[in-house]
């Protein structure tokens, strides 16, 4: 299949990328996930651009539609607190005590 490079570049939307590449994709899944599928989307276009350097845009499409359905499947079988994409998710709480920060003496 051969796709337009200037039209996936005015892509915005998780909806719009799926329907780009035509991946099949549940909607209410992307509505809880599309942040986290959006975000690890963006990490694995990062890599393919600097690890392929020497691909046609139609092979570089080709990668970025593998990489929107790895992004899609990694949600299906993980949790976005496991795959700690955001900040939010490495940071300590400050001034509480966890669980395990407890002890019986």
């Amino acid at each position: 299949m051969t796709w337009d490079y200037d039209q996936f570049k005015k892509l915005e939307d998780a909806e719009e990328y799926f329907q780009f590449f035509q991946l099949p994709y549940d909607q209410k899944f992307v509505n809880v996930n599309r942040l986290h599928i959006l975000k690890k989307f963006s990490q694995l276009i990062t890599e393919i651009d600097e690890n392929y350097t020497d691909l046609s845009i139609s092979d570089k499409l080709n990668k970025y539609r593998e990489a929107l359905e790895q992004a899609y499947q990694v949600f299906l079988e993980s949790t976005p607190q496991e795959q700690k994409l955001f900040k939010v998710f490495n940071q300590k709480p400050k001034n509480v005590v966890t669980l395990t920060e407890i002890t019986s003496d």
